[in-house]
């Protein structure tokens, strides 16, 4: 008698602890509420150990407006070695966590980067992560990987085996039937772009979700690096035209039949990438997300995939700032509301919020406003070739 009711109880408490687990393991699956899914998107904060007062105010503010289901990071979490934080926070002059003791180097990585993961770990909402350029800068994968884990809601795992170390992964939404009713790709761009394994990766695992359900899920993939085919976007324009910005020694404007928003630098038209091409194969994604420009705010759609840059979070560098807020909805997943905000004001003025960006198009100019325009253009252009340098 004794036996089987030792049995009995060894019985209940390996069911105990088995529903615990599966308890555990349901508790991080990413669901619609209310037939609605919120996903936030921030990138670019790039600050160091003495992290700027509005930055933080903007990742705080951003969760606490838009009540999102998950957070996405699009990489440069922390900033390596770059100089003009005046007046930001409590440490002019000082920008960077690289020193030249590593481990002092991966000891201020790790500062920076608990400003803003403490952030998202005490709002509750579940986060991920896209790795960026300056990420990959300042430490290893495996360090990051290590950072992470330290935070409960942090969902990022790394799920391909490519030589790089690159951290790629996806992110099923359940439906209230309890299905899988869309994928996110969280793609690693490493120091300069998507890699061939990444692609790889993405279309092994994507075949992979497509046999299992019987058809594409709809998807989305979020990433640092931008696909060139975001200039598909742009039409050609004279330069005295209305939005016109220089790239080269040619002028493009947003395409305001295809997208809408604000562009800082302009991005000639290109033949399909790869990775575009890799989308449109597969059939799942019907929109790319990226940040890396810091002042870039416009989404538009080619081809039937919707592209879109979102505001950084590096007060060291000139604004706009903000955050982007994408709301699937359950019952027609691939039409979805997108929702760029601005960062407005300073903690220091006590006006700081958020402002929902209005697609205005500029008031056509006169002629020497528009000559000015073009010197203004030119000069951009040349920002923009040793931002591409230094980046």
């Amino acid at each position: 008698m004794k036996k089987i009711i030792s049995v009995l109880l060894a019985a209940i408490m390996l069911l105990s602890l088995c529903s615990i687990a599966l308890a555990d393991e349901s508790g991080k699956q990413l669901k619609f509420n209310d037939g609605k899914f919120k996903i936030l998107m921030l990138t670019d904060t790039q600050d160091d150990q003495y992290p700027a007062y509005d930055m933080l105010n903007l990742v705080s503010l951003s969760i606490k407006e838009t009540n999102p289901d998950l957070i996405i990071f699009t990489g440069d979490l922390v900033e390596d070695s770059r100089i003009g934080d005046l007046f930001i926070d409590d440490q002019p002059f000082k920008e960077g966590t690289e020193v030249k003791d590593g481990d002092k180097w991966l000891e201020n990585v790790r500062t920076a980067s608990k400003a803003v993961l403490d952030i998202f770990e005490e709002s509750g909402v579940p986060f991920a992560l896209a790795q960026g350029n300056n990420d990959h800068n300042c430490t290893t994968n495996d360090n990051w990987l290590d950072i992470y884990s330290q935070y409960s809601n942090c969902l990022v795992t790394d799920m391909s085996e490519d030589k790089d170390g690159r951290i790629d992964y996806n992110l099923p939404i359940y439906g209230s039937d309890g299905s899988m009713k869309f994928n996110l790709w969280l793609l690693d761009t490493g120091r300069g772009g998507l890699s061939s394994e990444s692609l790889e990766w993405y279309n092994e695992k994507c075949a992979e979700i497509t046999e299992a359900n019987g058809s594409p899920v709809p998807a989305m993939a979020f990433q640092h690096i931008h696909m060139a085919d975001v200039g598909n976007l742009f039409i050609e324009c004279s330069p005295f035209e209305t939005g016109a910005t220089a790239s080269g020694s040619r002028f493009y404007k947003l395409d305001r039949t295809k997208a809408t928003g604000k562009n800082f630098f302009a991005y000639p038209p290109c033949e399909p990438t790869a990775e575009f091409k890799a989308f449109k194969e597969n059939g799942d994604v019907i929109g790319a997300y990226f940040g890396h420009q810091h002042v870039e705010g416009f989404a538009g759609t080619v081809d039937g995939i919707e592209l879109g840059f979102t505001y950084g979070g590096e007060m060291a560098k000139m604004g706009p700032y903000g955050c982007r807020l994408i709301t699937l909805h359950e019952d027609d997943v691939k039409s979805f509301d997108n929702e760029c905000y601005t960062y407005e004001g300073s903690v220091k003025l006590n006006n700081a919020r958020l402002q929902l960006q209005e697609d205005k198009e500029e008031k056509n100019l006169g002629f020497f406003i528009q000559f000015f325009r073009y010197i203004r253009n030119f000069i951009f252009s040349m920002v923009s070739v040793v931002i591409d340098l230094v980046a």
